[in-house]
């Protein structure tokens, strides 16, 4: 054993444990999906995220809209991966997730949140309609714009909406991940 091995041996305690850390108020995750890699998040009990976006981009924003605490920590994500996971196995047709749109603007939560009720599983349907459910016909652009900048995606299903000749048209995910989410749908 050299001296440095000797002196090492001594520093290390067999009782010494890692510490336990307090939850955080944001709690985080990378989760590789057949779409491409999410970031998966949530603050309260409540799905705040669950986005293509950058590991920064995404952090940051939690940071300044939710709380400076932000944390990766897969543990508090177990449910939200096990439901995304299912409903992109076919085996789910629908969340039983809380969501927290503190990432959204006000006209944003005014299009994402009644979203679930005007898009059932399996169905599309248009920007233009969407636009006329939230009481704003003439806002379908801006419909598109705010679905676009979806922060749940997937979870909140702004991939049934599609372009008024039946387009597919923007997706955070990209067109692929948009096919793939409206293919997977159509098959049941």
């Amino acid at each position: 054993m050299t001296d440095l091995e000797s002196r090492l041996t001594r520093l290390t305690t067999p009782d010494l444990t890692p510490p336990i850390l307090p939850d955080a108020d944001v709690a985080y995750t990378l989760h590789d999906t057949p779409i491409g890699t999410m970031l998966l998040a949530v603050a309260h009990g409540r799905v705040v995220a669950s986005s293509f976006g950058d590991e920064e981009t995404m952090t940051t924003r939690l940071a300044r809209a939710v709380s400076p605490r932000v944390l990766r920590q897969p543990g508090a994500l177990d449910d939200v991966r096990r439901q995304l996971d299912e409903y992109l196995d076919g085996h789910r047709q629908a969340f039983d997730l809380k969501v927290d749109l503190a990432l959204a603007t006000p006209f944003q939560r005014l299009v994402l949140t009644d979203l679930p009720k005007h898009t059932r599983y399996g169905t599309t349907t248009t920007y233009g309609a969407v636009a006329g459910e939230i009481h704003k016909p003439k806002a379908a652009r801006a419909v598109g714009t705010a679905l676009g900048a979806n922060p749940v995606c997937v979870v909140l299903p702004c991939h049934r909406v599609i372009g008024s000749n039946g387009a597919l048209t923007g997706y955070a995910g990209g067109l692929d991940a948009k096919r793939f989410l409206l293919n997977l749908e159509a098959k049941d």
